[in-house]
């Protein structure tokens, strides 16, 4: 288990920017840490990602330098304990909806006394031949452990106040798209209404002491996020990708209208 550097600058009010990558293959991990990436985030939910490839993934990231944090699919304690006993240092749980959802997410993600996660002679904890005591271990592995839940239906708007009540957690990550479905809105998040109930789940989870994370498109989109005290900023790699195709391609467009060819 190495320090979750993420939750570190986190914990000091420092933003953190990665990239939420749908992709089996552990070099685009690589490539992600070594662009100076604050985290990696493994898509467990739209991907073909399987629990036997997320080790190999978790390694590259720290071949790299790069947090590695995992979207799991479902709220199911022994597939969560499969992601951490490989190594990532943190779970993104989308579709929870209550505080019961919640706590049964802390629950699956804390050692005892703090949740019921079951030990393991694995990865994470260095098959226990390491420095570290079970006993270290465990209470290291629930300091740096990363809680994120996903707040991207309307129940979980409305149940907002009450999760905010629930011990273990270290933020929640707006999901927009998601929340402008379940709202009704099926083609996107610019809506009035879609827009003040992000802003009110903005200032609720920041009043409340928690970090507060969502998606942009851009860096500058990251930065007025930043400003507003959204500190954990998501792109996807496919959307990265694109936005640096669509700069580097500018180069042709300029050389075509100066050629008088477009």
């Amino acid at each position: 288990m190495k320090q979750n550097i993420v939750k570190t600058r986190l914990s000091n009010n420092q933003p953190v920017l990665g990239v939420l990558a749908n992709s089996t293959d552990p070099t685009v991990a690589e490539l992600c840490g070594f662009s100076g990436l604050d985290f990696y985030m493994i898509d467990g939910e739209h991907s073909p990602v399987t629990t036997a490839q997320v080790q190999d993934i978790v390694r590259a990231c720290e071949v790299s330098g790069i947090t590695p944090l995992a979207r799991v699919r479902g709220n199911d304690a022994k597939l969560i304990a499969q992601y951490l006993d490989a190594g990532v240092m943190g779970i993104m749980m989308p579709g929870v909806k209550s505080a019961a959802d919640l706590r049964a997410f802390v629950q699956a993600v804390k050692y005892p006394p703090a949740g019921k996660r079951g030990f393991g002679f694995v990865r994470a904890n260095e098959y226990l031949q390491g420095a570290m005591s079970q006993a270290d271990y465990v209470q290291f592995a629930n300091d740096q452990i990363l809680v994120l839940p996903q707040i991207e239906d309307r129940e979980a708007i409305d149940a907002l106040d009450e999760m905010l009540t629930v011990e273990g957690v270290d933020g929640f990550i707006i999901g927009p798209r998601d929340l402008a479905m379940s709202m009704g809105y099926y083609d996107g998040q610019s809506h009035d209404e879609v827009k003040q109930a992000i802003g009110g789940a903005v200032n609720k989870i920041r009043k409340a002491g928690f970090v507060v994370g969502t998606t942009a498109a851009t860096g500058d989109q990251a930065r007025s996020l930043v400003d507003r005290g959204v500190l954990f900023c998501m792109n996807t790699f496919g959307g990265l990708l694109k936005s640096a195709a669509t700069d580097f391609m500018k180069g042709r467009q300029s050389e075509q209208l100066t050629n008088g060819t477009v």
